[in-house]
């Protein structure tokens, strides 16, 4: 469960000077006592302060991301998006990782930024804009060379476990939670998308670099496991030995009948309690995950096969894979009346479906970036255009901007995540132009993306730290920087 609370600034100021002297003051760039004249703050340096952590206080430092930034401002002649990218690029390596041993076996550890704990879908997610980086500098490649081995600690303690501790004797704050909780665990939420993204992490990190080093026995043990796993919640044979309950008001921290969720009927998709949001689903079959399922299972088949030299196993995951890329094709597509053939968002496998979108990936509007489905796909494009709505009843369009949220941060909280891979996933230059200005104007005078913000007031937001959404900001300003830097100007 991520942290719910938002965090709103004061009453909007009457002048923009003013909004600057607050936000300096915040920064602590004002100290008490001084005072500076509203004029003196339109100044480039001033209108834009250093929020970026001293080099000293990093935790980790990037010769080739620092290259990147300084290439990206040089070029870049908009000020303010040199700013956000300077700031939100580089914030999983400021502040979130943790080497903890370098050389032959590294082990890094990767909170989110405010929760000390580490996700293996966040720390896979704020680890990834880097991966094309790691060529040039051999030390970020050790760092996320780390991430893959602390990962395949994690899934060995417990592979339905979503968040994990440094510390393997901590004990969690979900304690009481009716499941089999132990300790080093924060969290222990089942989501499919909890063992795809190790696996997207593994897969493309070989590719870059050929390096087999960390794809040792025990990492071999974590896609058996993860294959094990995926074949029990596929369901055939009763409702297998994860169920979740939790003592609390909030209702999609908790799951119906005793903690296996809602009937579904086996057809061959794979259950997942809980979606990448960590909210309940309401629907076990969640189709973009079981899509994200589709893509790792191909994945880890071919390094299985290509370096393990495991036929039989390599095997079992292809055949797995193709058994819900099946199911997907009978159980997950619906008739709308207005947008024809689309994708649901979660199904039962016996005719009740859920269509909507969740701003957290995976997402059905996130499919492309996952390798999941084409961008001119029919189907994700008539998807696209519904979950762009106002049909979709978690879309939010107001003052501030216009995107996808979710039930975990409530009614009318856009997450910046969906503007975001709605630009990942656009073919219109357009509508890339679109969500720079929204994100840009998005920051709440902080610098930085956030969970979520308030549709008609962006200083009305969740988490003032949140690492994910600060990376893949600058992924997709960096793509944009690289494939179309004429969108920057």
């Amino acid at each position: 469960m991520r942290n719910r609370k938002p965090f709103k600034e004061g009453g909007k100021s009457k002048d923009k000077d003013m909004d600057r002297l607050e936000f300096l003051q915040r920064l602590g760039w004002i100290g008490a006592g001084a005072t500076f004249l509203p004029h003196t703050l339109g100044a480039t340096t001033m209108e834009f302060p250093v929020v970026r952590k001293p080099l000293d206080q990093r935790n980790f430092s990037s010769s080739a991301i620092e290259k990147a930034i300084s290439d990206f401002k040089l070029h870049v002649k908009d000020p303010e998006l040199g700013w956000l990218f300077e700031n939100c690029f580089p914030n999983t390596l400021d502040t979130t990782v943790f080497l903890k041993s370098k050389g032959k076996n590294p082990d890094t550890y990767v909170i989110t930024g405010d929760i000390d704990a580490m996700w293996l879908r966040d720390s896979t997610a704020q680890i990834w804009p880097y991966l094309p980086f790691m060529k040039s500098d051999p030390a970020l490649q050790n760092l996320i060379a780390g991430v893959i081995s602390r990962q395949t600690r994690c899934i060995l303690k417990d592979p339905y476990a979503n968040a994990f501790y440094d510390d393997e004797s901590k004990v969690s704050e979900w304690k009481d939670d009716l499941t089999e909780m132990k300790p080093g665990i924060h969290e222990r939420k089942w989501e499919i998308d909890s063992l795809c993204y190790p696996i997207r992490l593994a897969y493309h990190y070989w590719k870059l670099t050929n390096d087999t080093a960390p794809f040792n026995e025990s990492w071999k043990q974590t896609i058996q496991s993860t294959l094990k796993v995926f074949k029990e919640q596929q369901r055939k044979e009763g409702q297998g030995s994860y169920s979740f309950q939790r003592n609390t008001s909030w209702a999609t921290d908790g799951v119906p009948l005793n903690g296996y969720g809602y009937p579904v009927k086996p057809v061959g998709l794979i259950c997942s309690t809980f979606r990448p949001s960590d909210d309940a689903t309401i629907f076990s079959f969640l189709v973009p995950s079981n899509f994200f399922a589709v893509v790792s299972l191909k994945q880890a088949a071919e390094m299985i096969r290509s370096f393990s030299h495991d036929a039989p196993l390599s095997d079992a995951l292809l055949a797995l894979a193709t058994e819900v890329e099946k199911a997907l094709a009978v159980h997950a597509v619906v008739d709308h009346p207005v947008y024809g053939k689309i994708f649901a968002y979660e199904v039962s496998g016996n005719g009740s479906y859920n269509l909507m979108d969740d701003a957290n990936i995976p997402s059905l509007l996130s499919l492309p970036y996952l390798g999941a489905v084409e961008k001119e796909n029919k189907v994700y494009q008539n998807t696209r255009r519904f979950l762009l709505s106002e049909n979709n009843p978690f879309f939010f369009s107001g003052n501030a901007g216009e995107g996808i949220g979710g039930p975990h941060a409530g009614i009318d909280m856009i997450w910046p995540l969906s503007i975001i891979i709605r630009g990942l996933t656009s073919g219109n230059d357009e509508e890339i132009k679109k969500c720079i200005r929204m994100l840009k104007s998005s920051h709440g005078g902080t610098g930085l993306m956030h969970e979520s913000f308030h549709k008609n007031d962006a200083r009305n937001f969740t988490r003032k730290w949140f690492a994910w959404a600060n990376t893949i900001f600058g992924e997709f300003l960096w793509n944009t920087y690289v494939n179309k830097p004429s969108l920057l100007v």
